[in-house]
């Protein structure tokens, strides 16, 4: 049976969200989980083909005024309706590196996947206010957590 394939897309404008992008890339490739073909990518190198392939996806944003990161959102814009009618139920997670609440930022996430149908599988993980080391050991085990899951066909 091929791998399942879980699908980072990630912005990393700082070198702190990249340490968080490779955290849940990290955790994806526990040494425990096998079977799982991690794809961890750009939003803007991502491509509606990369998401139709995909098993699962991870999005990671900044909060941006209250909204996510104008990456993840040109990601959509242009997945969106390539991908509206055959990644119906597709399981994602989503992690927000946010300097206020992040809640709109949520939100906005929130809107555009319920429009596209996919299914969160988990509550979103918000590493909210100063950075905290904290933040890297939650995302790598959001990682550990969707890779694990494809593994044993939970979702």
């Amino acid at each position: 049976m091929p791998p399942k394939t879980l699908l980072i897309v990630g912005h990393v404008p700082s070198p702190n969200t990249q340490v968080l992008r490779d955290a849940v890339e990290r955790g994806a490739h526990h040494p425990d989980i096998g079977g799982v073909s991690v794809d961890a990518r750009s939003p803007f190198d991502t491509e509606p083909d990369h998401v139709k392939r995909a098993d699962a996806i991870v999005l990671g944003t900044t909060e941006n005024l209250g909204y996510m990161s104008g990456a993840l959102k040109d990601f959509f814009d242009r997945i969106y309706y390539p991908c509206l009618e055959e990644t119906e139920a597709k399981p994602f997670a989503l992690y927000v590196r946010a300097g206020m609440d992040g809640t709109g930022t949520m939100r906005a996430v929130d809107s555009i996947t319920t429009g596209l149908r996919w299914k969160a599988v988990r509550e979103h993980l918000l590493c909210r206010g100063e950075y905290q080391d904290r933040f890297e050991t939650d995302c790598e085990e959001l990682g550990m957590f969707m890779a694990a899951g494809l593994e044993a066909g939970v979702f």
